[in-house]
């Protein structure tokens, strides 16, 4: 009988052991429970807390770059106004802008085919130095601060034209197609495009637009840069006077409308805050004073390479010894082209990797 009860002592004994060392682990458990959600919580007011100090904090350059990035995009524009006031928006842009040099571009200053017989530096030993003497152009990867791309030397500016969408008016169309439809062995997309709702597709130029001689566009423009193409020397022409008599008297054969000009007659524009333009892909065309034309993409929208600024754009159009330099359009427009196939890598609005439809495009057409 004793060793009856006994036992069942010992069998209880055991159970109630088993029951507290399972009570022990389920509150062990929501201990654990308890504390991940504390410290989700907690994250998350930090998390706040951050960024709240970024977007509206005494320190205003996060908001800058915010608002100027998202102002200067076609479709992108609903993120500043997500956060800041119109009056803010209009603020901010009014003190970050480009100053550009007041100044038409003197064209006695370009000497098409000048021959340097010692390199000056690294990025002129780039450009010159040629795997075949009869290259017609050369490209150069280019990396720096949260950017990395395309530079080519395209080395006779008499065959550099302007590509225009065959479907002008109606739609436009991938700088692959209008490199193939032209020839054109390298390209990269042009001038802007009019897209009042920011869904356009590509159809009309900006301002004046010509190819070969022939103008394709005719429309006033009053915004930053104007008129960047060719005179019927070859030289690069960039003239704040964009109308048609002004691209008449300026003798243009080929040219697009887009800006801000970057340098005029080797001097550089002034970059008030950031630009205004703020950090995204880019495309730019420059000439040195020898007359080879640079052609310049930035890829962008990637973690640690967002793009590049106009402070980039001029750094890098200096470095390679351009005297005059402007902007084109970028963001999802940004592409460049050789032998029909594009090199770069574009994103668009949705993340994907493509580029979009451009109104024009500037190419070497070997004929």
């Amino acid at each position: 009988m004793n060793q009856l009860m006994e036992k069942e002592y010992k069998v209880e004994n055991s159970d109630n052991k088993s029951n507290r060392n399972s009570n022990k682990r389920r509150k062990k458990k929501k201990g654990i429970l308890k504390k991940l959600i504390i410290a989700f919580f907690i994250l998350v007011f930090i998390g706040a807390g951050a960024l709240a100090a970024l977007l509206y904090g005494p320190n205003h350059t996060f908001r800058d770059w915010l608002i100027t990035t998202a102002m200067t995009t076609m479709r992108h524009q609903w993120i500043a106004h997500l956060f800041y006031s119109d009056d803010i928006i209009n603020e901010v842009m009014k003190n970050n802008k480009v100053e550009e040099i007041d100044e038409d571009t003197n064209t006695d200053a370009i000497n098409i085919g000048e021959k340097t017989e010692q390199y000056e530096n690294e990025y002129e030993k780039a450009i010159l130095e040629k795997k075949n003497p009869d290259d017609k152009y050369k490209v150069i990867e280019i990396s720096g601060n949260g950017y990395s791309g395309y530079l080519a030397a395209v080395y006779d500016p008499s065959k550099i034209h302007t590509l225009v969408t065959a479907k002008i008016g109606t739609s436009g169309q991938y700088l692959t197609t209008m490199a193939k439809n032209n020839k054109a062995i390298i390209a990269i997309n042009g001038g802007g495009f009019y897209d009042p709702n920011y869904n356009s597709n590509g159809a009309n130029p900006l301002g004046i637009t010509y190819s070969k001689g022939k103008q394709y566009t005719s429309k006033s423009y009053s915004g930053p840069g104007g008129i960047i193409g060719f005179d019927y020397n070859d030289k690069l022409i960039l003239s704040s006077k964009c109308n048609v008599q002004s691209a008449k008297d300026l003798n243009i054969r080929d040219c697009v409308t887009c800006g801000p000009f970057l340098i005029v007659n080797g001097k550089a524009s002034t970059v008030v805050g950031n630009g205004g333009w703020g950090t995204a892909p880019r495309t730019a065309i420059g000439q040195r004073k020898d007359g080879i034309v640079l052609f310049l993409v930035i890829d962008g929208r990637k973690i640690g390479r967002q793009g590049a600024d106009m402070d980039d754009l001029i750094e890098i159009m200096q470095n390679y010894g351009a005297v005059n330099a402007a902007n084109l359009d970028g963001g999802t427009s940004t592409a460049m082209v050789v032998n029909y196939e594009l090199i770069n890598d574009p994103i668009d609005s949705t993340g994907a990797h493509k580029t979009r439809f451009i109104s024009t495009g500037i190419g070497l057409i070997d004929e």
